[in-house]
């Protein structure tokens, strides 16, 4: 009788896994074996399906391969590195790929109309897709992540701070952070034999866009600011050796020594930033003036929100506005500073003609934003570095029903990425030196700069247009002025030519410049 009833016991439960195992099955086999045909049938291919991994094994020995590739200097064909898999893939497969990231399909689009048509959707059929837990602490469940109603709620509220009008204002306090770390590199250069100074770039620049979005976020909370911005530092590390992770429902509540420490940097932001706001709001002057950064600009249009719009931000909310302004303020500008200067090194006739339109218009005096505007070739080249140095080199969107993309049918809940280098890169909309360094191809806008309007995808376009893309570049206008106006800058013999995708696209070993102060006759001219 005992024999029976454990054999009961084990029916029952049985039974009762019974529909579990059938939804790992339908998920882990069945359903990535149904749509390898479906979009076979379409014509669309791409690497075999592993159980349960996808194509992740694939990408992460390519990636750890590209790792091992420097390119010649004067080579701007950054895909074999920063996209390995695309390399290998499309030749063999075409430009529409499927692969499976994980047990969720991916359908590669190079096309831009069919970029056009996910981007500039307004109905939420193409959403971001949920980020694992730790992307979200890196970079804030703020306005880039959130879809629906809470993303146009949220963007109506920070819209306001990005406007040209109060970006104009913030101009000063960029050129102070400027100032003082040009003022370090002059008496470095002046002490060295030769007067001239081999500087790491990329680590200066990082320090000081550190040092900019903190003051413009935070106004006089800038050393507050700054210890939040070293932990999202280290995030970031984390979340970029753990991106091509099979990704568990629920691990991130194993207390592993990782995932640990990814808490604790977590707490440190947050704990930060709420002491930085509660301040804020204590401090506020009868008039509800909460100060003119852009913590004070947001606080200031969530208080002064209609009822109509929804509730104003929260605490919590507030707190991840604020990281999203960290990590995608600082990393754009940044890198964009970091692979700019590292252009004009190598294309020293550029290095002339900007720094001969930037003495012209702003002479020696610190630049205002009205004589930024002026400056239509750094305008130029800092599109083409965005071009061929994009920041982001990929962007992913999911299908949040059954959708008709083109000839495609593109099932609910699957991603469709679109990559950002390959498609800057494309001779068929930017001709034969698509990979060539070419500002000039920029002198009638972007709409005009390849053979299509949507060829250039840097900052996205429709409704979801990166809202901080006015910020980034006034802030790299700026500090490529004043670089120019004191300095000479020419690559390293040590520098190796190795750009690698880190959440945001950085010079793998670093990029060191060698800058020597302009005499004051030149600086005259």
């Amino acid at each position: 009788m005992a024999y029976v009833g454990i054999l009961m016991v084990a029916f029952t439960f049985l039974l009762l896994l019974l529909p579990k195992i059938w939804q790992v099955v339908k998920i882990c086999l069945w359903r990535p074996y149904a749509l390898s045909r479906s979009f076979g049938k379409q014509g669309v291919k791409g690497p075999s399906y592993s159980f349960f991994s996808g194509s992740l094994n694939e990408m992460k020995r390519l990636k750890m391969d590209a790792a091992q590739i420097v390119l010649d200097t004067t080579s701007n064909d950054i895909t074999p590195r920063v996209l390995p898999q695309y390399h290998k893939w499309c030749p063999r497969y075409g430009e529409t790929i499927l692969y499976w990231f994980g047990t969720r399909p991916v359908v590669c689009i190079t096309d831009p109309d069919l970029a056009k048509q996910i981007l500039s959707n307004k109905f939420g059929f193409y959403v971001k897709p949920k980020c694992s837990p730790a992307i979200q602490a890196l970079t804030g469940n703020g306005v880039a992540l959130v879809n629906g109603l809470e993303w146009v709620r949220r963007r109506r509220i920070v819209n306001p701070a990005f406007s040209v009008d109060k970006l104009k204002v913030m101009v000063k306090r960029m050129a102070t952070c400027s100032i003082s770390m040009l003022e370090e590199w002059k008496n470095e250069a002046n002490a060295a034999v030769g007067q001239c100074r081999k500087i790491e770039i990329n680590g200066e620049f990082r320090k000081l866009t550190a040092a900019i979005i903190a003051h413009t976020a935070f106004g006089s909370s800038y050393s507050q600011g700054e210890e939040a911005f070293e932990a999202q530092n280290e995030l970031q590390h984390y979340c970029a050796a753990s991106f091509l992770d099979v990704f568990i429902p629920g691990s991130h509540y194993l207390p592993t020594p990782s995932k640990v420490q990814l808490w604790k940097l977590d707490r440190r932001v947050k704990n930060s930033l709420r002491d930085i706001i509660k301040s804020r709001l204590n401090s506020c002057n009868p008039d509800c003036n909460y100060g003119d950064d852009l913590l004070g600009l947001i606080i200031a249009a969530s208080e002064n929100s209609d009822s109509k719009e929804g509730p104003k931000l929260s605490m919590d909310e507030i707190v991840e506005e604020c990281k999203t302004f960290f990590f995608a303020g600082h990393e754009t500008s940044s890198n964009l500073l970091t692979w700019t200067v590292f252009l004009l090194s190598i294309h020293q006739d550029w290095q002339t003609r900007l720094r001969e339109e930037v003495l012209k218009e702003c002479g020696m005096g610190v630049p205002d934003s009205d004589m930024l505007a002026r400056l239509r070739l750094a305008t130029m080249v800092l599109l083409e570095a965005l071009r061929l140095y994009c920041p982001v080199v990929e962007m992913f969107r999911e299908a949040s029903k059954d959708m008709k993309l083109g000839n495609l049918t593109i099932p609910k809940d699957a991603l469709v990425s679109i990559p950002l280098a390959k498609i800057h890169r494309s001779k068929e909309y930017w001709g034969e030196d698509a990979n060539e360094f070419n500002p000039i191809r920029f002198k009638n806008g972007i709409s005009k700069a390849a053979k299509h309007p949507n060829a250039f995808l840097a900052f996205g376009i429709g409704p979801r247009t990166c809202v901080g893309q006015n910020f980034a570049m006034l802030e790299a206008k700026a500090v490529l002025a004043m670089v120019l106006q004191r300095f000479t800058l020419s690559l390293s013999s040590e520098y190796k030519h190795a750009p690698v995708d880190n959440l945001a696209l950085q010079p793998q070993y670093g990029l060191p410049i060698v800058v020597k102060p302009l005499s004051t006759q030149a600086q005259n001219i």
